[in-house]
């Protein structure tokens, strides 16, 4: 809640403000908050609302690959101390580079954690409320949007924005502690991370030797009872070192292969980035076209009330609604397609009204069925993959969310908004997009779809191999490695 409370208060009218303006009679009013500071236009205003895609490009991935090696919730620990770093740095900003840079560190925080979040809430929920709790989580997101506004708005009314981003900062700091002290948690479709630690060279030499007379050992590593030289160990670490990376990267080449060919995936994924192509821009542009529309005079207040009230009743309504048809993929496209769609009219019809109550009504009745798609949307996403591959299917969603969604919306929309300038044909125009997200998921409903996360069979995978080998007794000297297994593997039925 408080990752997506930073979108809100960049977003809203106090923290973002609005720029300088000068009439034709030459008489100039000075500017405001982020804006008014650093003299931005409408485009690298935008710009600041999508500067956290970097981070969260970069490190979604690394960290998804990392939780098959390392406590996940010691990774999010560190994305979370990056963001509270970045978020005092916002609130200390000298120029607009600065602050550009500062929201890019912002998104390592949202990537160590939603990789990684939502498996662990998949994996410990009851069967029959899966969805219910996935909705509670993800209903932080428009809720934590919609206090980011009122929040942003008061204290950049009262103090100063800048004091905002060092609230956040605050906020954050206890949650980033709690990542490095909690219980490691264990992710369904992966080795146990506490007891499978990847072992160093030297480290597995003093393992072989603990439990065999050492001149049995033959092989390159152990020679008689010697041991071995410093300069042979140097060689064999790093050896092993980028033996492990290549591995790594090779795996992730073949599971990024299987998530794109996987159609169920993709096509969800596609109406996942339309709709957060509006909801995107509908986040950071709310609240001016609201202003300027129907000249609201507490614009943040107004959007941050709907949005937090819609958000939490919308979200949570799908997961329950899901979970009472019982959740399968096939019923999570027919909710997905038919709230959105219904959603969509609901909120173009709003913006074509000239009086603000009726816009009032028609756009919370659209928010509410709008936000009903965000736990089914990640309910398909979590079970059309098996359970190794869960963390690198929600990053990729994620990216992909944002790459090709919210982060391109929100400058775009500035753009079209600079070259025509008028509010409500660039808000009309965005809202059409919504069509576009009901109809990839309509297509959902018509694909062959299996539940694969119920799958128990799944290979445990250590993600050292060395891990996994042990010297054979002489008896058994024929067999190769990759025949010899970690006690705890779980061969497939």
């Amino acid at each position: 809640m408080i990752n997506y409370l930073d979108r809100g208060t960049i977003a809203s009218n106090g923290v973002n403000g609005k720029k300088r303006t000068c009439d034709d009679k030459g008489i100039c009013k000075s500017g405001s908050g982020i804006q008014g500071d650093f003299d931005l236009t409408n485009f690298q205003d935008g710009l600041l609302s999508s500067a956290f895609m970097v981070g969260l490009l970069v490190s979604s991935p690394v960290f998804a690959s990392l939780a098959k090696s390392h406590n996940p919730f010691r990774l999010i620990g560190v994305g979370l101390s990056v963001f509270t770093l970045a978020t005092a740095g916002c609130g200390a900003a000298p120029s607009f580079w600065f602050i550009a840079i500062c929201r890019m560190l912002v998104g390592v925080g949202e990537a160590s954690f939603i990789s990684l979040a939502a498996p662990f809430i998949d994996d410990n929920a009851p069967i029959s409320q899966k969805t219910a709790w996935l909705a509670v989580f993800y209903m932080c997101i428009p809720t934590g949007i919609a206090f980011g506004y009122v929040y942003g708005g008061l204290v950049g009314e009262h103090l100063n924005w800048r004091y905002a981003f060092w609230g956040e900062a605050l906020l954050m700091f206890p949650f980033a502690v709690f990542g490095f002290v909690v219980k490691p948690l264990q992710l369904k479709g992966f080795s146990s991370v506490e007891s499978k630690k990847a072992l160093t060279p030297m480290e597995t030499v003093s393992a072989v030797t603990d439990d065999l007379d050492a001149s049995k050992v033959k092989g390159p590593i152990l020679v008689g009872g010697d041991g071995i030289r410093a300069d042979e160990l140097n060689k064999t670490s790093k050896s092993l070192d980028i033996h492990n990376f290549l591995n790594r990267l090779s795996q992730f080449g073949k599971d990024m292969k299987v998530l794109l060919v996987d159609k169920v995936y993709v096509v969800n994924v596609l109406g996942y980035v339309a709709y957060t192509f509006v909801l995107g821009a509908y986040g950071y542009w709310g609240p001016k076209a609201g202003y300027n529309i129907y000249h609201m005079k507490s614009a943040d207040m107004l959007f941050g009330g709907i949005t937090v009230v819609c958000g939490i009743f919308g979200t949570i309504a799908g997961g329950f609604i899901l979970d009472h048809m019982s959740a399968t993929i096939n019923h999570a496209f027919i909710l997905l397609s038919g709230a959105t769609f219904l959603g969509a009219i609901s909120c173009f019809s709003a913006f074509c009204l000239k009086n603000l109550y009726g816009f009032l009504v028609l756009f919370a009745v659209g928010e509410l069925l709008l936000f009903a798609a965000q736990a089914p949307v990640n309910f398909v996403c979590l079970h059309c993959v098996k359970p190794s591959l869960r963390p690198l299917a929600m990053a990729m969603s994620t990216v992909s969310i944002h790459i090709f969604g919210d982060v391109p919306s929100s400058p775009l929309f500035g753009v079209v908004q600079d070259h025509i300038n008028n509010w409500r044909t660039s808000t009309l125009m965005l809202t059409s997009i919504f069509v576009l997200a009901a109809g990839f998921w309509f297509i959902g409903i018509f694909l062959p779809s299996v539940d694969k996360c119920t799958d128990e069979n799944e290979t445990q995978v250590s993600p050292n191999p060395m891990v996994d080998m042990k010297t054979l007794p002489d008896g058994n000297g024929d067999k190769g490695p990759a025949e010899v297994q970690d006690s705890n593997f779980r061969p497939p039925c």
